[in-house]
């Protein structure tokens, strides 16, 4: 697995998570625990994961669909 993005806003982790899931791309989000038992959303990014050979595809879909979100 890869992490495809890294954000503490949750909202575009769904959003991202949505989208790949409508082409049929599964994701996984890393890290959600970590950043709630250190007290702070802001300490720890969550990853979004996809499979290695999904990478290229989901990465091309959220560089169109969120481009802010994917420096």
């Amino acid at each position: 697995m890869r992490a495809l993005l890294k954000t503490n806003d949750p909202v575009v982790l769904s959003f991202a998570g949505n989208l790949l899931e409508q082409e049929g791309i599964e994701s996984v989000v890393f890290d959600s625990h970590s950043s709630i038992m250190d007290g702070s959303m802001i300490m720890v990014p969550r990853r979004l994961m996809v499979l290695d050979e999904d990478f290229a595809k989901a990465d091309r879909l959220l560089r169109q669909a969120i481009p802010e979100a994917m420096s």
